[in-house]
């Protein structure tokens, strides 16, 4: 007898346990996928991957480019050493100077040494400059360093106005020849960028402490080169020695000649009124003395547009002379008989005169010295 088919067996939990894994395993991928994209959305993409539409520079490198300062102009830390001053002419408005400058760089494009120029400068062909090293010197800690000397004349316009109690500055002023300001400026060399020989003398004066100023000077023109700009501005060194007249001596040598002269013409008051002659010629004496010291006083000095206070002076003394011998003449055509009231008169005037005199020439004094 054959055996039956054998029907097949059906196994509905396995079938359904397979079915629930393949869900679950559904509904998890797609869970992470969704909680992928949520996170993404919500996380803002850090600044590095921020790219610019296209994916060109990044926004912020853009940003960082055009906020980024242009670079600054070459500092040149500059310092300077007076070892003498040898003359002074007041007459020629000049005076000669040796000194040493130095300079500190970092560029090696540049030679701040070679292409400074002294601007006040004065009949060049008799000026030395020496370069003390042949090319300039490698710093240990980067950079490069120049010396040079300069010995020669200088000019400066001196003002005169409070002759003989004059402060006179002697300058010394330095820019670049090539670099203007927006490419190299100048630097001093730490708190005290000049000094001066402290056993140095000029004769007649006594030397102050120096100082050294850093400014820029415009030029209103291009110098006919068409590549610059019509005002460009340099970056421009100026040295300053002060020098002043010993007051105590000046004093004695301006006032005592032209007291005494003061006094000679005061005598005239008190000359008898009838010697009309002998009180002319004391006063028209005096007056020549006056004149002469006048021009000797004045002679190393240069003519200027304005009175010196040693011309006021003298202009004090020219007037009290004059009123002296005006009075004298407006006396002479008097007799015998009125002479006591004359005389009388004549003391008068003598103490009015020199008192306006004396106060006179010291407001002038005062006014120089304030």
């Amino acid at each position: 007898m054959a055996p039956a088919p054998r029907r097949p067996v059906h196994k509905p939990h396995l079938a359904f346990g397979i079915r629930a894994r393949v869900i679950r395993c559904a509904a998890s991928l797609m869970a992470a996928v969704l909680a992928a994209c949520i996170l993404t959305v919500a996380t803002p993409l850090p600044p590095a991957a921020a790219q610019v539409p296209g994916g060109g520079v990044p926004k912020p490198v853009q940003e960082a480019i055009r906020n980024a300062p242009e670079p600054g102009p070459e500092e040149v830390v500059t310092g300077a050493y007076i070892n003498d001053i040898q003359q002074l002419d007041f007459k020629a408005n000049n005076y000669v100077i040796d000194l040493y400058v130095w300079f500190r760089w970092t560029s090696p494009d540049i030679d701040p040494s070679n292409s400074m120029e002294f601007m006040n400068r004065f009949a060049s062909d008799d000026n030395l400059r020496e370069a003390l090293t042949e090319k300039p010197d490698k710093l240990p800690g980067g950079g490069y360093y120049s010396i040079l000397r300069y010995q020669g004349l200088f000019s400066t316009k001196f003002q005169l106005a409070n002759f003989p109690f004059d402060t006179q500055y002697l300058t010394v002023i330095m820019e670049d020849t090539v670099a203007g300001a927006g490419d190299q400026v100048y630097v001093p060399d730490g708190d005290t960028p000049v000094l001066i020989d402290p056993v140095i003398t000029l004769p007649g004066f006594h030397v102050g402490t120096p100082t050294m100023k850093i400014t820029t000077n415009t030029y209103p023109t291009n110098f006919g080169d068409p590549s610059v700009p019509d005002a460009e501005t340099y970056s421009r060194i100026v040295l300053s020695v002060p020098v002043t007249r010993p007051m105590i001596a000046m004093s004695i040598k301006t006032f005592v000649p032209i007291a005494l002269i003061v006094v000679c013409a005061l005598l005239v008051y008190f000359v008898r009124p009838i010697y009309v002659e002998g009180r002319i010629g004391l006063g028209i004496t005096a007056l020549l003395t006056l004149v002469a010291i006048q021009l000797t006083a004045t002679s190393s000095l240069p003519d200027v547009d304005y009175l010196m206070m040693i011309d006021k002076l003298f202009l004090l003394a020219y007037l009290f002379i004059i009123v002296a011998l005006a009075r004298v003449v407006a006396t002479s055509w008097r007799g015998e008989a009125s002479e006591a009231e004359t005389k009388a008169q004549d003391r008068r005037w003598a103490v009015w005169a020199l008192s306006i005199y004396l106060i006179a020439s010291a407001a002038v004094v005062w006014t120089a010295l304030r």
